[in-house]
């Protein structure tokens, strides 16, 4: 079993794979004396201990999440965990098809709070995408 920073560290390296290094570095940056216990926990064993057990693959594990991120009403961690998704392979239409799912299973004012929500982190995740193609300009 790996001591409690090996587990930190798996847990860095996926939760930096799914929610992409700026945003981990930005959250562990921003961390102080009395939230980085939270932030270490999530890291060690939501991203270490649970998202580092490959029996679900990372792609089914965000369907999950955006699932009950719906049915929770948590709409700042649905709108991180839907780019997450779209990094994990997960398309557009899925996004969709899980939030309808969550539609009939949570209710209509949940889910249209989700769609609303996922609506613009797909919107910013698209824009990071075209951004990351452009060339940089070089000196002439």
């Amino acid at each position: 079993m790996p001591t409690e920073s090996e587990m930190f560290e798996k847990g860095f390296q996926n939760r930096k794979r799914v929610l992409g290094a700026a945003h981990v570095d930005k959250s562990w940056a921003n961390a102080d004396d009395f939230n980085r216990p939270a932030q270490r926990l999530v890291t060690e064993y939501c991203w270490g201990e649970v998202w580092g057990d490959e029996t679900i693959p990372f792609r089914v594990r965000s369907m999950l999440n955006l699932a009950m991120l719906t049915a929770m009403n948590q709409q700042h961690e649905l709108g991180v965990h839907v780019k997450g998704a779209l990094t994990n392979g997960v398309s557009r239409e899925e996004i969709r098809a899980v939030l309808l799912q969550a539609m009939v299973y949570c209710g209509a004012p949940a889910a249209l709070a989700a769609f609303r929500t996922a609506s613009a982190a797909i919107n910013d995740w698209q824009q990071d995408q075209n951004k990351s193609l452009i060339p940089a300009a070089k000196d002439e």
